[in-house]
C-alpha cells in the first residue's frame, strides 16, 4: 500500500509539473507570437505581398535580416549600429513571418522583391545592409538594381566563397536544431532556451567559450537574438530556404556602390572566407576582419558601430559631424586582432 501511495504521489507530481510546463509554454508562445506579428504592415508590391516595418527618419536604409529572422530582427540588427538620421526599412524575407515564399524563391527573386518594396514605398535609393543569409539578396540587389543602392554593407555574409564555403554544419548542434525546426519545434526551442542555452548559442554561430567569457551585457544580447527567433513556427519556411542556399559565383565586379564588409575568424558559420572573397571582387570594397566575435560580433558592437558611422559619413558627407571622413574610394583592409 505504501509503495502504491508513493507511486501515486510521484505520478501526480510529474503530471502537475507537465501541466505547469505546458501552461507556461503556451503563455510565453502566445506572447512571442503576438510580438512577432505586431509593429509591421503588409504591402502589395509588383513582387507580391511583403511584410515590413519602419523606424526613424532621414536617409533610407534597407535592413535585410539573416536566417531565423523577420522584420523584427531587421530592426534590431541595426538599432545599435547606426545613429539618428536614417529611415530604417526592415522587410521580412520570403518565408518569414507574414511574407509568403513564392515557388521561385531565391536570392535573385528576393532582390527583385526588395527593389519592388522600395518602389512601392517611393524610395529611389537606399543604404543596403545585408546580414548573414540576408547578404545574398543584398548582393543581388546591388548587381541587378545598382541605381537603388547608395551604399552596401555586408556583415558576416553568408555568400559564395570558392575555397571554404559557408556552412551551418560547422556549428556543432546545428543539425539537431534544424531537425527540430523541420518537425515543428516551438516547444523544443523554448525548452532548450531554459535547459541548454549553449546549444542555441552555437546555433547562432557564436562559440560557447566566447559566450561564457563575455560580459553580462554581451551575453544578454546573444540571448535576445536567441529569443528573437521564437516562434519558429512563423519562420519555418524561411529557415528551410536559408538552409539550402543558392551559392554560386556572381559578377561582383559589377557592383558600383561603396561597399563595407565585416566578419570574424571564429564565426562558426565560416563567413570570413566569403567576406574576403567579396572584398577582393567588389571594386574599392573595404574589409574588416575581427579575430574573435563569432557570428553575432560579440564584444565588437562598439567597434562595428564606429566603423559603420565612419563609412556612412564618407558616403553621405553632409551628415558628417565629427571631423573628416575617410575617402570611400580608397580600398582599406583592416585585420583587427585581440
Amino acid at each position: 500500500m505504501q509503495h502504491k501511495t508513493m507511486l501515486f504521489i510521484t505520478l501526480s507530481g510529474v503530471i502537475a509539473l507537465a501541466i505547469w510546463v505546458a501552461v507556461l509554454f503556451r503563455v510565453e508562445l502566445d506572447r512571442v507570437r503576438r510580438a512577432a506579428l505586431d509593429g509591421a504592415v503588409i504591402v502589395k508590391t509588383a513582387a507580391g505581398p511583403i511584410e515590413y516595418a519602419e523606424r526613424g527618419e532621414g536617409i533610407p536604409l534597407l535592413s535585410i535580416h539573416g536566417a531565423g529572422g523577420g522584420f523584427d530582427q531587421g530592426l534590431a540588427n541595426v538599432e545599435d549600429l547606426v545613429d539618428e538620421g536614417y529611415r530604417v526599412i526592415a522587410p521580412s524575407r520570403f518565408g518569414y513571418l507574414r511574407t509568403p515564399a513564392p515557388p521561385s524563391a531565391s536570392p535573385t527573386t528576393q532582390a527583385d522583391a526588395h527593389a519592388a518594396l522600395l518602389s512601392t514605398l517611393q524610395v529611389r535609393q537606399a543604404v543596403v545592409v545585408g546580414i548573414s543569409a540576408g547578404a545574398q539578396s543584398a548582393v543581388e540587389l546591388a548587381i541587378r538594381h545598382p541605381e537603388r543602392v547608395s551604399a552596401l554593407i555586408l556583415i558576416v555574409p553568408g555568400t559564395y566563397s570558392p575555397t571554404s564555403p559557408v556552412a551551418v554544419d560547422r556549428s556543432r548542434g546545428s543539425r539537431l536544431v534544424f531537425w527540430l525546426v523541420n518537425v515543428g519545434a516551438d516547444f523544443f526551442w523554448w525548452a532548450a532556451e531554459k535547459i541548454a542555452p549553449s546549444i542555441l548559442v552555437r546555433f547562432t554561430g557564436v562559440p560557447p567559450e566566447l559566450f561564457r567569457r563575455s560580459s553580462q551585457a554581451d551575453r544578454d544580447r546573444v540571448m535576445r537574438v536567441v529569443r528573437s527567433i521564437e516562434p519558429l513556427s512563423l519562420r519555418f519556411r524561411g529557415i528551410n530556404l536559408d538552409s539550402a542556399p543558392h551559392l554560386h559565383p556572381l559578377p561582383l565586379d559589377k557592383i558600383t556602390a561603396p561597399t563595407l564588409i565585416i566578419s570574424t575568424r571564429d564565426d562558426l558559420f565560416n563567413t570570413a572566407p566569403a567576406a574576403e572573397f567579396a572584398a577582393h571582387s567588389i571594386p574599392g570594397a573595404k574589409l574588416i576582419i575581427y579575430e574573435t566575435g563569432g557570428h553575432l560580433l560579440v564584444r565588437r558592437q562598439d567597434e562595428t558601430a564606429a566603423a559603420l558611422r565612419d563609412f556612412l559619413d564618407a558616403v553621405n558627407p553632409n551628415r558628417q559631424m565629427d571631423g573628416p571622413a575617410s575617402d570611400p574610394d580608397v580600398q582599406v583592409r583592416h585585420h583587427i586582432k585581440d
